[in-house]
């Protein structure tokens, strides 16, 4: 979909107003041993839900009926709404809540605003830092205590040299953990557990690699937008299209994506 450059300054401008209305909700509850929810069917893995998950999705769709109320609404919280512009915006209010129960600062608020071909502008917004990553129309950069910088991936490096993190093993299917292994058996260094926050890293430069599985479009909308804003790539395990979730691979440039692909087929 062809923006006018008045159009894009205002869905950047609305997203902005997003994370604003989020942060003080997460923020709230934080550190705080927040009450939950299990949201997990019997069996499968825990999958907590606090009310900052709920209050901060219900402060953001609060900000859309004023400001956009003809877009659809993707939200992992309270679902789908249906709009008419042909764009959507796609919301995970707290990325990482098993995370934010346990006190670290590695969760985030993904907000992204799609077309029908996948995210043309996203948000990784980490509250309690006060860091904020932004990336496409035109834009690739992060605000945080140390000011402002550009978002720019990791110069090309081989896999033998690179930094990978994931959220595995904790995620996947024994296949899929097999298959990550693989990858993280050839990485110089590889780090657990950090949800959207290592692909603000990827986009930053500090990492080279996320691979994850079992996804859902809201976990990965936004982090496509920043990580291609700043010069990675991002893909599911096939070389796909991954905004819609399930299995992704993410990586500084295309080389070292192209090695990590085919250890994962």
């Amino acid at each position: 979909m062809a923006l006018d450059p008045a159009t894009a300054e205002g869905l950047v401008r609305v997203a902005h107003g997003l994370a604003e209305a989020a942060r003080p909700e997460t923020l709230r509850h934080f550190r705080r041993r927040p009450p939950h929810d299990d949201k997990a069917a019997p069996g499968a893995r825990f999958d907590p839900v606090t009310e900052a998950d709920r209050a901060a999705e219900r402060a953001m769709r609060a900000v859309l009926a004023r400001e956009r109320p003809g877009d659809g609404i993707l939200g992992e919280e309270y679902g789908t709404q249906a709009g008419t512009t042909g764009l959507t915006w796609v919301l995970d209010p707290i990325d990482g809540t098993r995370g934010y129960i346990a006190g670290t600062p590695t969760w985030g608020v993904l907000i992204a605003v799609a077309d029908a071909r996948g995210p043309i502008f996203g948000i990784i917004d980490q509250p309690f830092t006060g860091e904020r990553f932004e990336g496409g129309l035109g834009r690739a950069a992060m605000t945080g205590p140390q000011g402002a910088m550009a978002l720019r991936a990791a110069a090309p490096r081989p896999l033998g040299e690179a930094v990978l993190m994931s959220t595995f093993p904790e995620v996947g299917t024994q296949a899929e953990r097999l298959a990550f292994g693989r990858v993280a058996a050839r990485a110089r260094l590889t780090r657990y557990g950090t949800d959207c926050y290592a692909y603000a890293l990827l986009a930053l430069g500090q990492v080279d690699l996320v691979v994850e599985a079992g996804l859902q479009p809201y976990d990965v909308a936004a982090p496509i937008a920043v990580i291609e804003a700043a010069g990675g790539i991002v893909t599911d395990w096939e070389g796909g299209p991954a905004h819609g979730g399930g299995r992704v691979l993410a990586a500084s440039c295309r080389a070292l994506h192209a090695e990590a692909l085919g250890l994962l087929a």
